[in-house]
């Protein structure tokens, strides 16, 4: 996408950054302080190009599509490696620890119940478990790519949690898998996510029954399993485009009848309760139940005969016999391969995929060129290799190429860059890291303000989607603007409003600067700490530290001119040990908010 398709809001966002950071439309304000008495600025007037190997770029722009941007050592071992080599060495790394493992470990079931007794309840070490995950693990694909897939396969900790106890540990489950099944396959995950407790909590298949007098079972997971997680509401060609009749109307792919069919299927689950706990087990009360696949109860799944899709179960067909025969006909619609490869596409690397690029990946998703239909690796592996996704690198691209980052997205970016971490105590007014993490259950990993969209929060966290519809549809486009004008899809911006905007640049304010503003007495235990010591030095020359923030944050996105202009703000604050900290400080504030860098290309 081109900068004239963020225009329209453009001007707020600027404005928001340049007050956030004390600067004028004529340079430094007090807040950034000023250049020694006699010293002028040390950046030139004339643009200087910036120094980066093209090379180095290409490799921080994929990793910016693979995973969460690029860093000195990741960059220098795609150059080495390969793109194709790095991604499998990636695919190739075992999962650290389980989500669940974790939360039984820090103690966040019996203990943190005995430390705190609301907390079960409010999902003590969901939030800080998922930060941990994003921002530290070291399988940096698994982790993107499990991200992703939380955007597809949707199920949201919102109005979840509080309804049941101990509802960290469903979604620690849910997480794994995510995670296992990321480069699994697609057929595995949809029948792991339609049995896991909590998508049987968030719709309605956990305690669903066969129909009784007055009542038919739940359809809530039918339609959306068709609908979302699968098949889409259009019958689509290979290539993602919509398959319309004589008269050019789109073709719907399922009626309210496959729904009824359908639900029918989707009766007689409900949480695996066999396994009870005493009040000294790690899970303690229902924990562990949270924590492994739902369970049938034959006697309540409904008998009858299941049609939908064209498939019939016959009548007095078992529960699970007819929970694979609909799930193998989700699997092998026709719609299932370009439905999702398009949605993966925008998740990854651009809100407009051509039809060519989706049909390749459909096409890899049919058969990953061994006889294997909905193979994820070889899926993903399509998506980030394509010529599509690195024309960039090549040279060019069509304008429309390229997506919003979605804040969360820029806020693990940061995170990753400058190896935050999670700060267990001070000493001396100093953050110490590496000590044992604290297992109270707010002292790790403390993300604050990350919900809402005020002027003051991040506006957005994993697994909190308002609704099963995630926080953006794929197929939304900004009404009244240059993308609905040019019939270009732009999803993020459906959550890019001016409040969230100024919720941005201020959330990242009080971030990228490690809580200074605040100071160590008023910083929590547990809250974040970036490390920035390698660009202090480099702060010295404002160019320099540019060029480099800039290839890890943003390659190709900011031009010689754009540079210079930034170099000349931070040269005007002054060299002492305070000041460069201060330019460093500014200088990635300034990228991360400005409309090249929140423009993925």
């Amino acid at each position: 996408m081109t900068k004239t398709v963020c225009s329209r809001l453009e001007t707020a966002q600027l404005a928001a950054i340049t007050a956030s950071v004390g600067l004028s439309a004529c340079g430094a304000g007090a807040d950034l302080g000023q250049a020694p008495a006699g010293e002028a600025p040390v950046i030139k007037d004339d643009p200087v190009a910036p120094a980066v190997s093209l090379a180095a770029a290409a490799a921080s722009r994929f990793l910016g599509q693979a995973a969460w941007g690029g860093n000195p050592t990741e960059i220098d071992q795609v150059i080495s490696s390969g793109q194709a080599a790095w991604l499998d060495q990636q695919m190739a790394m075992p999962i650290e620890q389980t989500f669940v493992d974790w939360l039984v470990e820090r103690g966040y079931g019996y203990q943190a119940y005995k430390i705190f007794p609301r907390a079960n309840a409010g999902g003590a070490g969901m939030m800080p478990g998922l930060w941990r995950r994003l921002m530290s693990h070291p399988d940096l694909v698994r982790q993107r790519i499990a991200l992703a897939l939380s955007e597809f396969f949707v199920c949201s900790a919102d109005k979840l949690i509080t309804g049941i106890g101990f509802g960290q540990f469903a979604v620690g489950f849910y997480w794994d898998v995510l995670e296992k099944n990321a480069f699994g396959h697609f057929r595995d995950l949809l029948e792991d996510v339609s049995l896991s407790p909590m998508m049987g909590i968030y719709l309605n298949t956990k305690g669903n029954t066969k129909a009784t007098t007055g009542r038919v079972p739940d359809q809530n997971y039918a339609r959306e399993v068709m609908q979302l997680f699968s098949i889409g509401l259009i019958q689509l060609n290979p290539d993602g485009t919509e398959k319309k009749d004589g008269q050019g109307n789109p073709l719907e792919t399922y009626s309210n009848e496959d729904v009824e069919g359908l639900s029918k299927v989707f009766t007689g689950w409900n949480f695996d309760t066999r396994e009870t706990t005493s009040t000294d087990d790690a899970f303690w009360q229902n924990g562990r139940w949270l924590s492994r696949p739902m369970l049938l109860t034959e006697a309540n799944h409904s008998p009858e005969k299941k049609t939908f899709l064209g498939t019939t179960i016959p009548a007095d067909t078992q529960g699970l016999p007819s929970l694979k025969i609909a799930l193998d006909t989700l699997f092998n619609h026709a719609n299932t391969g370009p439905f999702f490869a398009k949605q993966m596409i925008q998740r990854l690397v651009t809100s407009n995929p051509t039809p060519a690029y989706v049909q390749r990946v459909a096409a890899v998703f049919a058969n990953n060129g061994q006889g294997v239909r909905g193979d994820l690796k070889a899926v993903f592996k399509a998506i980030l290799l394509d010529a599509e996704a690195r024309q960039l690198d090549a040279g060019g691209s069509h304008s429309s190429f390229g997506k919003l980052r979605e804040p969360m997205v820029r806020f693990i970016q940061w995170a990753r860059t400058f190896s935050a971490v999670s700060v267990q105590k001070f000493e001396n007014g100093q953050p110490i890291v590496g000590v044992v993490p604290s297992t109270k259950y707010n002292e790790e990993w403390v993300i604050a303000n990350r919900f809402i969209h005020t002027e003051s929060e991040l506006g957005q966290a994993p697994l909190y989607a308002p609704s099963v519809f995630n926080y953006f549809r794929p197929g939304y486009t900004p009404p009244h603007s240059a993308i609905a004008t040019q019939g270009l899809l732009a999803p993020e911006f459906q959550i890019l409003t001016e409040p969230a905007i100024v919720g941005y640049v201020n959330f990242m304010q009080k971030t990228v600067n490690n809580g200074e503003s605040v100071g160590p007495a008023g910083t929590p235990v547990g809250a974040l700490r970036a490390d920035y010591e390698p660009y202090l030095d480099m702060a010295i020359n404002p160019t320099e530290l540019l060029n480099t923030l800039t290839l890890y944050l943003a390659p190709h996105a900011f031009s010689a001119a754009q540079i210079n202009a930034m170099a000349n703000m931070l040269a005007a604050i002054p060299t002492t040990t305070d000041g460069l900290k201060k330019r460093v400080y500014t200088a990635v504030l300034l990228i991360m908010c400005v409309p090249d860098y929140v423009i993925q290309r």
